[in-house]
């Protein structure tokens, strides 16, 4: 799962992963019967509707499986994780989730979700260029990229994600009747025309600046044979030539 998981910051993250799970898996119970105990009754005396609890249900069942997938991945294609990467990975899921839908960051705290873009673009941008290293490391490809196209992949992969988290976000709006696009405001007006793409198209800008920056710093490190992504091409690398 994680590179050196006895170090501090191995020991550090599985702290994380266990603090976050369990943040996710103690309020389903309260929700699901939320949710169920519904009515006209309980929605008078609640400042949230019964959408909001249901968005908060789904977001916790989907960080109890998405908390895993680096795990999953890992093993399925044999890949170590650094912990620091894995440890940033927890911590976004923590803000995302539980700070941000159960705790209702979005609405409390100003640009909640352009930090929470910001932070996922990063993370995904430096992710991309951990997949050209494996790629790389296959010996089902023997293409060698120039920094310049690596750090354009590590671009379009970063976009890629939040174009498919976008998708996720419009999909179940429409299916149950969520508002994880935020074109509710929280006095309860639905936006319209213009405003009602503000919140998604500023989310696409954010993620377009985020994958930009990861990109022109690993492209400077590439280029320059240094720094944090000349060390992943270069660890796995090493790891091919072992093997």
């Amino acid at each position: 799962m994680q590179k050196d998981p006895t170090s501090r910051s191995g020991k550090l993250a599985r702290f994380a992963y266990f603090a976050v799970l369990i943040s996710f898996i103690l309020p389903i119970a309260f929700l699901v019967f939320r949710i169920i105990a519904w009515d006209e009754e309980t929605a008078q005396t609640l400042s949230r509707t019964r959408a909001d609890y249901v968005l908060m249900l789904v977001q916790c069942l989907l960080g109890v499986i998405v908390i895993h997938l680096p795990t999953i991945f890992s093993r399925r294609f044999q890949f170590e994780l650094p912990a620091s990467l894995y440890l940033m990975y927890i911590i976004f899921l923590y803000c995302a989730i539980f700070l941000g839908e159960v705790g209702s960051f979005y609405y409390r705290v100003r640009h909640w979700d352009v930090y929470l873009h910001a932070f996922s673009s990063l993370m995904s941008g430096i992710f991309g260029f951990m997949v050209v290293a494996l790629l790389n490391r296959s010996e089902q490809f023997s293409v060698q990229l120039s920094p310049f196209f690596v750090a354009l992949f590590a671009f379009c992969f970063a976009m890629t994600i939040g174009a498919v988290w976008e998708i996720y976000e419009y999909t179940f709006d429409g299916i149950l009747g969520l508002n994880m696009q935020k074109f509710i405001t929280a006095e309860g007006e639905v936006l319209v025309g213009h405003a009602a793409l503000r919140d998604t198209m500023k989310d696409i800008i954010v993620d377009a600046v985020g994958a930009l920056v990861a990109s022109i710093a690993g492209y400077l490190s590439l280029k320059n044979r240094r720094g944090w992504a000349s060390e992943i091409i270069a660890h796995y690398s090493q790891k091919h030539h072992k093997n």
